[in-house]
C-alpha cells in the first residue's frame, strides 16, 4: 500500500515541480495515445466543435459536426445559416438553441473582423463570441501547434487532487500548472490529464488501486485501493488499433523513486 505523501502545503516549490513532472511522465506512459478527441480538419472546425462540446460528450459532437460542416463549410456559410435548420442539426448535442446562437454569432465575428479566418493568437481568439481561454487553448494547441493548457473540469479536479495547486479559478489553475511544467509539454499534458480523469481518476470513485501515479499522489485512498476492484472501474477508450495490456499497468512498484 503506498504511503501517504506529506501535506502538499508543506512541499517546497522545487519538490512540487519535480513530482509534477514525474507524474506527467508516468501518465504519458499510461496514455501514449492521448489526443484531442474532437474530430476536425481545420481550425474553424475545431473552434466550432469545442464550443459545441459544452454539456455533452466529444462522441456526440463528432456525430453532429460532419453534417454541420457539409451543409455550412466555412465561416461565411455558418454566419448566414438558417437558424431553424441549424437547430435541427445541433439538437442532439443539447442546449441546441443556445449553441446555435453561439455558432451564428461566433461565425459572424470571424467574418466581420477576421475575414472568416480563425486567428492564431490567444488575445484575438478570446474576443470572439463564446470563446474563453479554455476553448482558445484547445484551438491554439491542436490546430496551430501553440502550447496551451486546457483547464476543463477533469484537468482542474486532477491537479488539485495531485496537490499541484489548490486554486479553483481556471485562470489561476492555468498559471500555477504552467509554472510547474515545460511550455513544450502543455498541450500534451492537457490531453493526458483529461484522459486520466475520464478513464481512471473519476470524480466520485477514482480507481486509486489501478493508478500509475498512486505513490506520488497525496489523494491516494480517496477511491478504491484494492487493485482487482479498482481495475473494474477503469473506463478505457482506446485509439483505433491500440490494445490495453492485460492486466493494465497498476500502481508503481515498492521501489519507486520518491521525489520530495
Amino acid at each position: 500500500m503506498p504511503a501517504r505523501l506529506p501535506d502538499p502545503a508543506e512541499e517546497s516549490p522545487i519538490a512540487r515541480t519535480r513530482r509534477a513532472r514525474r507524474m506527467l511522465r508516468l501518465l504519458e506512459e499510461r496514455y501514449p495515445y492521448a489526443h484531442c478527441e474532437l474530430d476536425f480538419q481545420s481550425p474553424l472546425q475545431l473552434l466550432v466543435a469545442t464550443v459545441l462540446s459544452a454539456q455533452t460528450t466529444d462522441v456526440m459532437v463528432n456525430k453532429v459536426t460532419p453534417t454541420l460542416f457539409a451543409r455550412w463549410p466555412d465561416a461565411t456559410a455558418l454566419a448566414g445559416a438558417n437558424r431553424e435548420e441549424m437547430e435541427v442539426v445541433l439538437k442532439p448535442t443539447g442546449f441546441f438553441r443556445a449553441k446555435t446562437e453561439s455558432v451564428l454569432r461566433l461565425s459572424a465575428d470571424l467574418v466581420e473582423r477576421f475575414d472568416g479566418v480563425v486567428p492564431g493568437r490567444l488575445k484575438d481568439l478570446v474576443t470572439l463570441h463564446g470563446v474563453g481561454r479554455k476553448t482558445a487553448n484547445v484551438v491554439l494547441g491542436n490546430a496551430f501547434g501553440v502550447p496551451g493548457l486546457t483547464v476543463d473540469t477533469h484537468f482542474g479536479r486532477l491537479v488539485r487532487r495531485f496537490g499541484w495547486t489548490q486554486e479553483t479559478d481556471p485562470v489561476k489553475v492555468e498559471a500555477a500548472v504552467a509554472a510547474l511544467l515545460p511550455r513544450k509539454d502543455w498541450t500534451q499534458a492537457s490531453h493526458v490529464l483529461i484522459f486520466h480523469g475520464r478513464r481512471t481518476c473519476h470524480a466520485k470513485r477514482p480507481a486509486c488501486g489501478a493508478c500509475p501515479v498512486a505513490r506520488l499522489c497525496p489523494s491516494y485512498g480517496m477511491g478504491e485501493t484494492d487493485p482487482v476492484k479498482a481495475r473494474t472501474l477503469l473506463a478505457y477508450e482506446l485509439a483505433p488499433g491500440a490494445e490495453l495490456p492485460d492486466p493494465p499497468p497498476g500502481p508503481l512498484s515498492d521501489d519507486v523513486d520518491r521525489v520530495r
